[in-house]
């Protein structure tokens, strides 16, 4: 167990906590999540140690182990991938280390005996003569080959060490596991590994990530930081948005009944629970969420911003018809002769590996950019908004965000476009920020704000997620899925895009798969798996957002 207690902290004149007063119990999985810049990985780094607080302090109890996903991938390289790994259970690893140096002794004394008798009981009761094998398993589960696992850490790209480190901090069955971001840099088969890892887990786990389908799948607990505060909330991350936002709706109404408040909860809570039957955790998450009264549930302070595109006229029976593409870019072949139709209702999510002829596809569909061969054709009837991966090129020009936006819009009222700013969180003296100082994530709500106001009826959305906090992807989830027109869009969110995409639409090697289906049920689906071996042909292949 872990128990944070008056933790506080500031910069200067900024109060990240203040009396913090928290405890992490064995059994579950506590997801971290707060706005941008509100301390979740700084909270995490007062846990392990590598920050000291201002004020109160960590306690762990005595004898556990704590293992936290290191961010430095430079700093193994002079150590094998699998050597690495049991690096990461400190005591284990000092055993072997010096029991191989008294063997490797050329002057063996009896003392030299005895010491190594002692450290070969401590070795076998730790596991030592599993630790390879159990190691080499953890690296395969995360898709490091074996082949990989004899290299130098020096030698091997830095996704690779990315998914070293976390199989490091996984090693040994620690009591605590501080993880931050641990699915950046994963594809989707690593992920759930590590998803199932989790699940199975019995000890304490504490998680920063902004994937809400991680969040959901292995959390039970939500540890919600807001306002140098930290509340626990019993469930996963769709559990704590939909009571939050449920607590929100009830405290606007003073005649609601408390009877009527509690049913409504009542119904939610059994709906949620019916739910999260097929997780994997469901068994004791339903227990514990069954436990809730009305107190429990409480509004969140957070500002989720409100995303609606609403087309200004309905598609035509024509979309989009692409014959032939081919582009090569850099000497890269990006688009190899691409047809394609896209019909009325497509909400195409395009997926794998190679996310450059994803980009390169949308640059032309723009106008961006010229393909080498084939034609592409839009309906009559079509508008186009288009959200592009890279969107500096538009805030070069000092200029306040209401003016930007103001020359995408025929409406001259100042007060129609402040309404749309407000509607992305830019209200007050914040509509008046300079265009060249935003942040990435101010950058995409402004890009967001335009796309509203041109009211297109066909959406392309290239990386929209990336810079965004969990609030915003949620609200842009949730505006995605009730537009009514057309979309072709890619994204690193698991969850983003199995709840908006009705087509799958996979980049390979040898040409794409098509399939009229969700993402979940293209990502299990046995016969698209042997498809995709055979479309890969060999190569490595894991399937990527």
């Amino acid at each position: 167990m872990i128990t944070a207690a008056n933790i506080g902290l500031s910069y200067g004149t900024q109060v990240l906590f203040k009396e913090v007063n928290i405890k992490f119990t064995p059994g579950n999985c506590y997801g971290v999540i707060g706005a941008n810049g509100a301390g979740k990985s700084t909270f995490l780094k007062i846990l392990s140690g590598e920050i000291e607080s201002d004020t109160g302090e960590v306690i762990i109890t005595s004898g556990q182990r704590m293992a936290v996903l290191r961010q430095d991938h430079f700093a193994f390289n002079e150590y094998s991938v699998l050597e690495t790994v049991i690096m990461g259970y400190e005591q284990l690893y000092s055993i072997m280390k010096e029991r191989d140096a008294i063997y490797a002794k050329e002057d063996f004394t009896e003392e030299d005996g005895l010491r190594a008798a002692e450290l070969e009981g401590d070795f076998a009761d730790m596991g030592g003569w599993e630790a390879e094998a159990q190691a080499a398993q953890m690296l395969d589960g995360l898709g490091i080959s074996t082949d990989i696992q004899s290299k130098m850490m020096g030698d091997v790209e830095d996704n690779i060490k990315v998914r070293v480190l976390l199989a490091q901090a996984l090693f040994g069955n620690p009591d605590i596991l501080l993880l931050d971001e641990p699915t950046n840099h994963l594809d989707l088969e690593s992920i759930h590994w590590l998803e199932d890892f989790l699940a199975n887990f019995d000890n304490t786990v504490i998680v920063v990530s902004h994937d809400r389908h991680f969040l959901n799948t292995v959390c039970t607990h939500i540890a919600d930081i807001d306002f140098g505060k930290i509340q626990l909330y019993v469930g996963n991350y769709d559990f704590w948005y939909m009571s939050s936002q449920l607590a929100a709706k009830q405290s606007k109404d003073d005649k609601k009944r408390r009877e009527e408040k509690i049913a409504e909860l009542k119904e939610f809570i059994q709906r949620f629970s019916s739910n999260v039957a097929k997780a994997k955790q469901a068994t004791s998450r339903k227990k514990l969420i069954d436990k809730l009264t009305i107190d429990d549930i409480k509004p969140s302070s957070r500002r989720f911003p409100y995303v609606a595109f609403k087309p200004e006229r309905e598609v035509g029976k024509k979309i989009l018809e692409i014959k032939g593409l081919s582009k090569t870019v850099d000497g890269e072949k990006a688009l190899d002769n691409l047809d394609l139709t896209v019909n009325a209702n497509d909400k195409i999510a395009f997926v794998g590996p190679n996310h450059f002829a994803k980009t390169v596809l949308f640059d032309i569909l723009n106008g961006d950019m010229e393909a080498d061969a084939g034609t592409f054709e839009w309906g009559v009837t079509t508008s186009l908004s288009y959200f592009p991966k890279n969107n500096s090129h538009l805030f070069t020009e000092h200029m306040s965000i209401t003016d930007w936006l103001q020359a995408y819009s025929t409406e001259n009222d100042d007060t129609y476009i402040r309404s749309f700013l407000g509607r992305m969180l830019f209200s007050g003296d914040e509509a008046l920020k300079d265009c060249t100082v935003l942040s990435g994530g101010e950058k995409v709500r402004c890009v967001l704000a335009r796309m509203m106001l041109e009211q297109a009826n066909c959406m392309m959305l290239d990386e929209p997620t990336s810079h965004l906090d969990l609030e915003a992807i949620t609200a842009l989830n949730d505006g995605l899925i009730d537009f009514k027109g057309v979309l072709l869009f890619n994204s690193h969110d698991h969850q983003f895009v199995d709840t908006i995409a009705n087509r799958i639409i996979e980049f390979t090697p040898n040409g794409i798969i098509d399939r009229m289906m969700g993402f979940e049920e293209y990502f299990s689906d046995d016969s698209i798996k042997e498809l995709r071996d055979q479309m890969y042909s060999g190569s490595h292949h894991t399937l990527a957002l």
